[in-house]
């Protein structure tokens, strides 16, 4: 390196240096489509799984269809509008909103065990009663409470979507456990249970008007519907996880870099550098480079060339859990 060394920069030439060092273009990356993850949901369900979901859920919804046209007498249609995932403790909250209008009919294997329920908005409620009594024409946004009647009415409408969704798959065996209930949750969830939410669209075919209703039931209890076919974590060996653990870790691709040597400059001493100086790193000729891997020296070898590039002959491996600077130190004092 030249020996004329200014001992202090001229404003313009921090600012060529600064210009220098960030004159580099920034890199083009590819574009890649990314999902976020809300870890406020659970995702119990893949999306391969939640597809095979909404293919028996579209059965299920003609099957609907049909059972409440035969039981209204008045061709209906019924849609599914979302398959969701939610731990019970944040739907509850979310339903609690509307909790003390909307009505909801449980359902289970039998009526010992209830495991899901049929939710329908205190609107929905009203018009589906009405249908059956004939009295389409009133005002279906007055408020009101459902008469022992009207509630036994819904019951009996509810039975066909269970049914319907029971028997669609031949996978499930559900039926209504209980009455109507009003202004509360029939079931009690545990706060981390996984929930699915399938939302419904029911509208009659000579009708623009469209009612909501939901079936929410544990995620568990879709498995078959969903072909999830995934072990439990208990069905695996401890040679299973540490083979599957070696493998994914063989696999992955890790950056190693051949590191000469370093020295340390001024700010002058850098601006001053010429063509043709010779700067004095701080190894010796007779030491060997280093391998770094993430802020460790790994190995240690030879500078050599192969095929035509920059090569390197390992001769030793560096070193445990040592960090980089003890790494260097170390191969100094051999």
């Amino acid at each position: 390196m030249s020996s004329g060394v200014a001992d202090s920069l001229t404003r313009k030439g921090m600012q060529q240096l600064l210009a220098a060092v960030g004159s580099r273009p920034t890199e083009k990356t590819a574009q890649v489509e990314t999902t976020e993850y809300d870890w406020y949901d659970p995702h119990y369900f893949s999306a391969h799984e939640i597809s095979k979901l909404e293919e028996y859920a579209e059965v299920a919804t003609r099957a609907m269809a049909r059972r409440l046209s035969d039981f209204c007498h008045s061709r209906f249609e019924v849609t599914i509008t979302s398959i969701s995932q939610h731990f019970a403790s944040k739907l509850s909250v979310t339903i609690s909103s509307a909790q003390n209008s909307d009505y909801f009919v449980p359902f289970g294997t039998d009526p010992e065990h209830p495991c899901g329920f049929v939710g329908m908005p205190e609107q929905t409620a009203i018009a589906w009663a009405r249908e059956v009594l004939g009295d389409s024409e009133s005002n279906n946004d007055s408020p009101g409470v459902l008469s022992a009647l009207e509630e036994s009415l819904l019951l009996d409408l509810s039975s066909p979507l269970v049914e319907a969704f029971s028997n669609s798959g031949a996978v499930c065996d559900f039926c209504l456990t209980g009455s109507v209930v009003r202004g509360w949750l029939p079931l009690a969830f545990r706060g981390i249970e996984e929930l699915c939410k399938m939302s419904l669209e029911l509208k009659k075919a000579d009708s623009q008007d469209s009612l909501a209703a939901y079936l929410v039931i544990p995620c568990r209890e879709l498995d078959t519907v969903a072909q999830k076919t995934t072990r439990a974590d208990e069905e695996y060996s401890e040679s299973e996880v540490s083979k599957a653990i070696l493998d994914h870790l063989k696999r992955m691709t890790v950056s190693i870099t051949a590191q000469l040597a370093s020295t340390t400059l001024t700010f002058g001493q850098i601006m001053n550098l010429q063509v043709n100086d010779m700067l004095m790193l701080d190894k010796a000729v007779d030491e060997p480079i280093e391998l770094i891997v993430g802020e460790r020296a790994l190995y240690s070898g030879w500078p050599a060339k192969s095929a035509g590039r920059y090569a390197v002959t390992i001769s030793a491996t560096a070193i445990g859990d040592r960090s980089l600077g003890q790494s260097v130190r170390s191969h100094r004092t051999q």
